[in-house]
């Protein structure tokens, strides 16, 4: 069984270091904003003493509701810190300090 796409095999094929760059700094990134959203809101839903050994009700709608703030905030600035980005390219200053 191959593990590489259209039967190629590793002998063939050339790893683009920029490229794995790349995908690492994205994993740490995902990996940043992941950890980051289960701190901030274990913090804010799950009480310091545990009385039940599941999540309640109210626990899980903290939660849903916590992540879906983080994450849009989240995208918010993403969305931004991007389009100022392109706006510095299309004026030809690239990325510098703010």
């Amino acid at each position: 069984m191959a593990f590489f796409p259209f039967g190629g095999s590793a002998a063939n094929q050339t790893v683009n270091p920029q490229n794995v760059a790349i995908v690492e700094q994205e994993m740490e990134m995902i990996t940043d904003t992941y950890h980051r959203i289960v701190d901030s809101c274990y913090k804010k839903c799950i009480p310091p003493k545990y009385i039940e050994p599941e999540l309640n009700k109210g626990e899980s709608v903290c939660i849903d509701r916590c992540v879906a703030k983080f994450w849009d905030v989240y995208t918010k600035i993403s969305e931004s810190v991007a389009k100022k980005g392109q706006q510095q390219q299309a004026a030809g200053g690239g990325f510098g300090m703010m």
